[in-house]
């Protein structure tokens, strides 16, 4: 930019149009960094543009008519108390100048101008407004660090990091006048709640805003909530999640505002966890931690409320395994025979257990017990799981992403409950029930060099009449099934990076590699690495 790094505005004001037009023709403005905002002819037309415009630099004639440059002068100041003013005219009266310089003018410049005069008192007020803005700048930039050092200060009391650093924890009480809180003190900690469910009810796909922005959103309102409420001590822990310390004697009041405020405008909802009061500055890392389990607890209390520590501290009650098991097999036996009833009741009991255990990597582990399970259930009977619920096996993270029991329940009820509709329907189709007992055989003995004479073997008919009745039965012959299953499996190792294409071929029954490459690519039309790229 000409001139320098700031760019002033500039009004020039004169009665005179012969004068005006001199000044902004003849005066370099642009490689002296500022700029003309307007030009005119009187002092009133001038009041208006001051009230409109930003201007740094008033260059206005004295003597005008209606009112003076001294007039306007004082108006300007009034409005602009940094504004710079110059003085021209022709007038050297001393009151003229006496008044000016009341005025704290820059320069009383006479007419008949000389250029240079103006261009000489143009750059010194240039350089003062430099020096200002340098130190503006300075200022600005020492305002905006102090609440990110106050953000990092309060973090590391609340995580307990301060390292034995009682000067600074006592020098950060003192400046940001913590102790002058009402105490006991709690540590309240604000956290948004996953979006795979929304306060609505809404699937995640549903939602009107990605994750990101509905996390910036919250922490906007949360912020602006705070201030609303008058607390000045809190602090970011993450993209979802604040911490504030709260007075204790008014904490139910201070939580529902910031719970009514925070939570309007966001489609999610909030959860608030509070730690016990305390009373000293170094117990504060207890009260935060205490929160942060609060917090924890939304596992098994539900979304969107207010959870004291209080409530939630009692020791967990222990997992009786035996019961754990028969229910699993109980479950498993009734989806399996379609009984609807059943699996609504052995489920209900299932996480009626699991609820009781108050720990959410318990909950996560047993949930994953209890669906390699089903996994080990279904292979039994020929069926696998992840088609049956049309799910690819890294899908399943989404339990480890549901923030409740009952978010769990609910899944895993809809999808026993399709399994069960499935399993029920194949077993009233005997040509499926005769195909799958034949899948299953082959399974079995895929990484063999099996044929239709082996398989003839298991099921006690010739290979040409069990030949036909696969046929008949499923549409293809019996090297066609076998092929595709071979295929299917050898999809599955692919996307397992640690296994060799020829430890993959030679699982699934193929000792040539270049004959299974070749197979591979007449199926699906790319070499079985190629596909593993794309995979991966």
């Amino acid at each position: 930019m000409k001139g320098g790094l700031y760019m002033y505005n500039v009004l020039l004001v004169d009665d005179e149009e012969l004068d005006l037009k001199g000044m902004h023709q003849f005066i370099p403005w642009s490689d002296l960094g500022m700029e003309v905002k307007a030009t005119v002819n009187n002092a009133l037309s001038a009041c208006d543009i001051i009230n409109s415009e930003s201007i740094d630099i008033l260059v206005s004639d004295i003597n005008m008519p209606y009112m003076s440059g001294l007039e306007l002068a004082k108006i300007a100041q009034e409005r602009s108390p940094n504004i710079r003013i110059i003085f021209v005219s022709g007038y050297q009266e001393f009151s003229y100048v006496q008044q000016a310089l009341s005025l704290k003018a820059y320069s009383y410049v006479l007419k008949p101008m000389d250029d240079n005069e103006l261009i000489t008192s143009l750059l010194k007020i240039k350089q003062d407004l430099d020096e200002e803005s340098k130190q503006k700048e300075v200022e600005e930039a020492y305002q905006s660090l102090i609440p990110i050092a106050k953000n990092e200060m309060l973090i590391r009391l609340l995580e307990g990091d301060m390292n034995g650093d009682y000067e600074a924890l006592s020098q950060f009480a003192d400046n940001s006048s913590l102790q002058k809180l009402n105490w006991p003190l709690r540590v309240a900690v604000l956290d948004m709640d996953s979006l795979a469910w929304t306060r609505k009810g809404n699937r995640e796909s549903e939602k009107p805003f990605s994750y990101q922005e509905m996390r910036r959103v919250f922490l906007q309102q949360a912020y602006e909530a705070l201030k609303q409420c008058g607390h000045t001590f809190y602090c970011r822990i993450n993209g979802q999640r604040v911490a504030v310390l709260l007075e204790d004697e008014s904490m139910d009041q201070s939580v529902k505002q910031l719970y009514e405020k925070i939570q309007e405008p966001v489609s999610t909802s909030v959860t608030i966890g509070l730690g016990e009061p305390v009373m000293q500055l170094e117990m504060l890392p207890k009260s935060y931690q205490q929160a942060a389990q609060s917090i924890e607890s939304k596992m098994f209390l539900g979304r969107g409320a207010v959870i004291k520590f209080e409530e939630v501290s009692s020791e967990p009650e222990m997992l009786d395994a035996r019961m754990m098991e028969t229910g699993i097999a109980a479950l498993l036996a009734a989806m399996t025979e379609y009984r609807l009833v059943e699996i609504y009741d052995e489920l209900e009991k299932l996480f009626a257990l699991i609820s009781n255990l108050r720990s959410r990597f318990t909950v996560h582990h047993l949930t994953n017990h209890l669906i390699w399970k089903l996994e080990q259930h279904l292979s039994s009977l020929g069926e696998d799981l992840f088609e049956l619920i049309n799910m690819d096996f890294k899908q399943m993270d989404i339990l480890q992403r549901f923030e409740t029991v009952q978010e769990i329940r609910i899944w895993l009820m809809h999808r026993i409950y399709e399994i069960s509709e499935q399993l029920n329907a194949k077993n009233n189709n005997q040509n499926s029930k005769f195909i799958r007992n034949v899948r299953l055989v082959i399974k079995q003995k895929m990484h063999e060099n099996i044929t239709l004479k082996d398989i003839a073997q298991v099921f006690s008919f010739s290979p040409s009449y069990l030949g036909f009745l696969i046929k008949e039965k499923s549409g293809c012959t019996f090297n066609e099934l076998l092929v595709n299953m071979r295929m299917e499996k050898a999809c599955e190792l692919l996307k397992e990076p640690g296994l060799k294409i020829y430890e993959i071929a030679d699982q699934v029954g193929y000792r040539y590699l270049p004959y299974f490459s070749r197979q591979f690519k007449e199926k699906f039309g790319v070499t079985p690495l190629e596909y593993r790229k794309k995979m991966t």
